[in-house]
């Protein structure tokens, strides 16, 4: 599945704005996951770009942000620390949670990894977390950058081309935060990736963290990896694993039940304007808009799904037909086309492909039968519609 980006903009715990991208794939939403980026690295940053990417794939959309001060999002970085990383964190999981997209799923990268792994104890809706090369104390962070300056603080640090402040606040706040015990009392499945090779973030780390950890955790090496996951197939393995790991504990939402036979249950996913889920005897469909009509793009319109109704059925009555007849039918298309006309409303043009060894008499009497399929029967009679209103709890088990 291919993914679509929305940008978004989300009040932080101090009232600034925090910059954000939810990227979504294609189709229905199994789970939503929360990806918190490296120090000063950014949500635009590779690692967090291709780990989102992959993990659409699997049908997980992912929020990616900006920390306070850094990137397009609000507030000053000298001002933030340790402490506030996480409360963007948690701050940003609210208000998903409050959107109906609660992230089950928490993955962060170094120093990120860290915030999550303090961040997601504070949130009952998240079910596991994953870590890419965390430390184990943000007091190594401190002694880094203190050794990049002049030992001194408030000071001006280079990293990766960009200036940022370090004031002393900033590293007190990180010499005084007890990572391995968030990691003790988390009591959440914890997947820890780390690079043996990592010379910023040792191995070490990760045998601290596995070590406080409860069960169910596991560890995968990232052999090849640096810190940053500089090359393109480290992050994508990282994004398989966690996948493949963390479809042990997420919600399967594309298998909920639904209403019964003979009745189709459809709710908004407040996600974009439009976006909708039709619940279909245990099968999910998402309904959506085209970006020319302010939606997302995710599925088909419910004019195309009507279209896709009227096709599927005459394509399901002529291969019954045919089969019945024992009439050689390989391939059967059909195409339809929906358009406003005047003086009649509205025309559907069915246009019939058959594949295979017809003559003119039985190829006559498939588009007769045609005619006969179900859902066309219903669009050319009397139709009637009648319209009630529910509570929201007779709606949630229907008949």
């Amino acid at each position: 599945m291919s993914s679509k980006a929305i940008r978004l903009e989300i009040p932080g715990p101090k009232g600034n704005l925090l910059a954000a991208r939810l990227d979504l794939p294609t189709g229905t939403v199994r789970a939503y996951g929360l990806f918190a980026h490296c120090f000063t690295c950014g949500k635009d940053g590779h690692a967090a770009r291709r780990i989102a990417s992959a993990l659409t794939e699997k049908g997980i959309a992912v929020v990616r942000f900006d920390f306070t001060g850094l990137g397009d999002s609000e507030g000053d970085f000298a001002s933030s620390n340790f402490s506030s990383n996480i409360d963007d964190l948690v701050a940003i999981a609210r208000f998903m949670a409050n959107e109906g997209q609660a992230p089950a799923l928490m993955i962060g990268h170094s120093l990120g990894g860290a915030a999550v792994l303090c961040a997601a104890g504070q949130l009952d809706f998240v079910k596991a977390v994953a870590t890419i090369n965390a430390p184990a104390n943000t007091g190594h962070l401190a002694d880094l950058l203190t050794g990049m300056g002049d030992g001194k603080a408030p000071a001006s640090i280079n990293i990766g081309g960009r200036p940022f402040t370090i004031t002393q606040q900033f590293l007190d706040d990180l010499a005084g935060r007890k990572v391995l015990d968030c990691a003790a009392e988390l009591k959440k499945p914890l997947l820890i990736l780390h690079a043996p090779r990592d010379t910023i973030v040792g191995i070490d780390h990760a045998r601290q963290i596995f070590e406080q950890a409860k069960h169910p955790k596991s560890f995968v090496s990232l052999d090849e990896s640096d810190h940053l996951l500089s090359d393109q197939k480290d992050t994508s393995y990282a994004a398989e694993i966690i996948a493949a790991w963390g479809s042990r504990f997420l919600p399967e939402q594309a298998r909920e039940e639904g209403p019964g036979v003979g009745q189709v249950l459809v709710r908004e996913t407040r996600l974009g304007n439009y976006q909708n889920h039709g619940l279909v005897r245990g099968h999910v469909v998402t309904i959506d808009e085209p970006p020319s009509h302010k939606g997302l793009d995710t599925g088909p319109t419910p004019i195309e799904f009507l279209s896709a109704a009227l096709g599927g059925c005459t394509s399901i009555t002529l291969r019954m037909y045919a089969d019945r007849k024992g009439w050689d039918v390989d391939g059967i298309s059909v195409l339809i086309q929906q358009q406003k006309v005047e003086g009649i409303g509205t025309r559907f043009t069915r246009s019939i492909a058959l594949d295979g060894t017809l003559d003119a008499a039985q190829r006559k009497r498939m588009l007769e039968i045609a005619d006969k399929c179900p859902v066309h029967k219903i669009l050319e009679g009397d139709v009637e519609i009648i319209t009630r209103e529910m509570d929201q709890r007779e709606m949630d088990k229907p008949e």
